[in-house]
């Protein structure tokens, strides 16, 4: 006798058993999870007058595996986005009579009208994905519902007899942590997106930079959460000191990266000693930087494994990657502290002042107007350099007479501002005569105008009134202190 073929799409009635029978019968035979995810989506299209799909959580999304229908299929979607992730994050399916209400669904083609949604479980019933069916013609959902539910429980059981949903490839992990490197805002930041990165390529559990520094080699920053060997290898390397470190440094600047098996009979090198007594067995050393200014990255676990020579390849690649963000970092961060420092004496000017007193507290916060008594005709006398360098002296005999946390800003050609928090306004008037007297140690003198903020009076204004200040003493005949009115 003749095999019925499959019902179409304009049957009305369609046998859901005999939908769920075909489109599981062929499950064991999948021999990947993808496999399994792609007989499910062409099998069912053969039944359900659906755009089809499965999605399944790899790393931090749900990755569309097997998809029917549309024109443009969303390639990942993130944990919580759409109909798909609410369905995910919650574990609970959901049937949606009219997408144009549903505030969360993502549009595919523009004819949908009825979504299904179910989670694809494994058998403790937590999500591995979503088997998501989209409707555009009418339709009897319930009967969908149940027999959608019914095949992801089987795809769920036959995704985790496979090994659970497919792995990031090397080549995807390595992307995603290079574009964490790049977007690490800080050291710090950095540094532990390299740790993570290096562990989760390599698939050992610790990693270790070592950076040069002023008074010899250094451990960079730790993840805020250290690993247990992780620990130990820190603990022990500090307790070794900078020699063991340097050695590390000089050897795979000069020879290159290399790995080495703790294996019994095969004693560990000198400066290798205090990795073993941590634990090591598995080590990967790759030089971080260039040989004049890098350091070391070190990856290292307790069990006693088989680098291969494209896992070592990959974390030269990584360290190579995580240099070039760490010395773009440090670059903005030269160039932010000259865009917000004066050139010639090192002072912040007028962008970080704007801001300092935009924070000034009534009544407490003091600001110093600071003019150089007869500057100008410095410059006219003896030229812009010796101008140059009495605005330097100046300006560092000034910082010594302040206090810690007072702060000296240079707004113009002779011009500073010096904030500072005080209790009482006499207290200011001290320190600006102290500013006098130091500057009179360099053989000049400076005029000083006091002022502290009002109730409800902007910085400008307060400034506006230390200027005024400053002066009163010019036309009193200069080289003293002026505190404005309160």
């Amino acid at each position: 006798m003749a095999a019925h073929p499959p019902p179409t799409w304009n049957d009305a009635h369609v046998d859901l058993d005999r939908v769920i029978r075909d489109v599981t019968v062929r499950l064991p035979m999948a021999s990947t999870a993808v496999e399994a995810c792609q007989w499910v989506v062409s099998t069912l299209s053969r039944y359900a007058p659906a755009t089809i799909s499965v999605l399944l959580q790899v790393h931090d999304r749900l990755r569309c595996v097997a998809a029917t229908g549309s024109w443009q299929v969303y390639a990942t979607v993130p944990p919580k986005a759409g109909i798909v992730g609410r369905v995910y994050a919650s574990g609970t399916g959901v049937t949606v009579a009219r997408v144009a209400d549903d505030p969360d669904y993502l549009p595919v083609r523009p004819d949908v009208t009825a979504e299904i949604c179910v989670p694809v479980v494994d058998p403790a019933g937590r999500p591995l994905g979503v088997l998501d069916l989209q409707w555009c013609k009418p339709v009897e959902l319930g009967p969908w519902r149940e027999t959608a539910e019914r095949i992801a429980t089987r795809l769920g059981a036959r995704i985790v007899a496979l090994g659970g949903p497919p792995a990031e490839t090397r080549g995807e992990k390595m992307l995603r942590h290079a574009a964490a490197l790049t977007a690490a805002p800080t050291e710090w930041d950095l540094m532990t997106a390299a740790i993570c990165a290096a562990r989760d390529v390599s698939t050992l559990s610790a990693a270790v930079l070592v950076l040069p520094g002023p008074d010899g080699p250094r451990l960079g920053a730790p993840p805020r959460v250290p690993g247990e060997l992780e620990g130990r290898v820190r603990a022990e390397l500090v307790e070794a000191g900078p020699e063991p470190l340097g050695r590390m440094m000089s050897r795979a600047h000069r020879y290159g990266a290399g790995y080495t098996l703790g294996e019994a009979g095969h004693p560990p090198t000198e400066e290798h000693q205090p990795l073993a007594r941590a634990g090591v067995r598995t080590l990967i050393t790759v030089p971080f930087g260039p040989p004049d200014a890098g350091g070391v990255l070190l990856v290292a676990d307790e069990r006693l494994l088989q680098p291969d020579p494209t896992t070592v390849n990959l974390i030269e690649l990584l360290a190579g990657q995580a240099w070039t963000s760490l010395d773009r970092l440090r670059t903005l961060a030269r160039l932010r502290e000259r865009a917000s420092s004066d050139p010639l004496t090192g002072l912040r000017h007028t962008g970080p002042f704007g801001e300092r007193i935009a924070t000034a507290t009534p009544g407490r916060t003091a600001l110093l107007a600071i003019d150089v008594d007869g500057f100008k005709s410095v410059n006219d006398t003896y030229g812009h350099q010796a101008g140059d360098r009495l605005l330097v002296g100046l300006a560092r005999a000034l910082e010594a007479a302040l206090r810690q946390g007072d702060e000296l800003y240079r707004i113009g050609g002779d011009e500073f501002v010096a904030v500072l928090e005080v209790s009482r306004p006499d207290e200011a008037v001290r320190i600006a005569e102290r500013l006098t007297q130091a500057a009179r140690g360099t053989g000049q003198t400076i005029s000083v105008g006091v002022a502290l903020p009002r109730p409800g009076e902007s910085p400008e204004s307060t400034l506006r009134r230390a200027d005024q200040a400053l002066y009163a003493v010019k036309r009193r005949g200069r080289d003293g202190v002026q505190l404005a009115a309160a």
